[in-house]
């Protein structure tokens, strides 16, 4: 796939600041650390030039922001989408969260983004990443430079993409992709393998390391409940540390039900997650059974589209039940 450099993205959102397509452009700042990337808002070529950043750390899916970023002004706010971020930006759009004519979509492509966690493991003291010839290269602090395969320290969603393929954009650079035959739920086959004491014991040591610190939600494009349950005061776990075994579950539980058929699979949570929960898997269980269960669905893939749980038919079925199809009834 064609590689994207920095500098063009800079010239496109350069050229829409200036011809006033736009006023502002949602981007990537560098923070502290080469690994520390952000989302920032830039409104002029010379911000762009000093601050912008476009590297293997550029994961943050701007879709969420759109949702607030888009109300500010009567102007269009223009966004790099990356192609997993764009059914993130359908679904939102499916669910009337934000003005489309507000909003100017540069879809980039991507070859995947690097997990620093991972790199963390292996590398001690980072002070700087770079890649060459397909390597990751780490230069450290203790232990000198290090060379990493780019594989071993791929995030975890984008070792297992399901798609290279834009669902929406006004404007793309770059080739496009196609949609990936994904792994992705290989580890959700392995979970549901396990008996139900295991699966128990592995959700109990992941779940147990929660510190709620509402990263996962408030991260979420699909989690765009103007007032949260866990930040009412009369719910009894307003934004509360867990304090028993039953609550420490109960957060990630009903968030997962709270997404099903509207998680895009985009991956945040995880990413997001300072104690390295894998909270994706929660979410691919749904999408796993949702697809077993009513026929493959992707939200996200076409605005507009309803999710098999909201949209009922008579010929829905209860999961795991027999049911004798005849007459009127059928």
């Amino acid at each position: 796939m064609q590689e994207i450099k920095r500098e063009d993205l800079i010239a496109k959102a350069a050229q829409l600041l200036a011809d006033g397509t736009v006023d502002r452009v949602i981007g990537w700042k560098k923070g502290e650390f080469d690994y520390d990337v952000t989302p920032a808002v830039f409104t002029s070529k010379e911000e762009l030039e000093s601050e912008f950043v476009w590297n293997d750390f550029c994961g943050a899916n701007f879709s969420k922001y759109l949702r607030k970023e888009a109300d500010k002004t009567e102007s269009k706010v223009m966004a790099f989408l990356k192609p997993c971020d764009t059914y993130s930006f359908n679904q939102l759009l499916t669910e009337h969260k934000f003005d489309r004519e507000k909003v100017y979509v540069v879809g980039i492509p991507c070859n995947g983004m690097l997990d620093d966690s991972k790199i963390k493991e292996s590398a001690n003291g980072i002070s700087s990443v770079s890649e060459e010839n397909g390597k990751v290269v780490v230069d450290t602090l203790y232990d000198g430079k290090i060379t990493l395969e780019r594989a071993d320290v791929l995030a975890e969603r984008c070792a297992n993409c399901k798609s290279k393929k834009h669902t929406a954009y006004d404007e793309l650079l770059g080739e496009e992709g196609e949609v990936l035959d994904s792994a992705r739920f290989d580890e959700v086959a392995k979970l549901e393998a396990m008996t139900a004491d295991e699966r128990f014991a592995f959700w109990q040591n992941e779940l147990s390391r929660c510190i709620r610190c509402n990263a996962c939600r408030n991260i979420c494009p699909a989690c765009t409940c103007e007032k949260c349950v866990f930040d009412n005061p009369a719910s009894g776990v307003e934004n509360k540390a867990i304090s028993d075994s039953f609550e420490e579950k109960m957060f990630h539980i009903i968030r997962a039900f709270h997404v099903a058929g509207r998680c895009t699979d985009c991956g945040e949570c995880s990413r997001v997650c300072p104690q390295n929960i894998p909270l994706h898997l929660l979410n691919r269980k749904f999408i796993k059974d949702i697809n077993e269960f009513y026929g493959e669905y992707q939200a996200g893939a076409e605005a507009g589209s309803r999710a098999p749980i909201v949209d009922f038919t008579t010929e829905d079925i209860e999961p795991g039940e027999a049911v004798e199809r005849g007459g009127e009834n059928a």
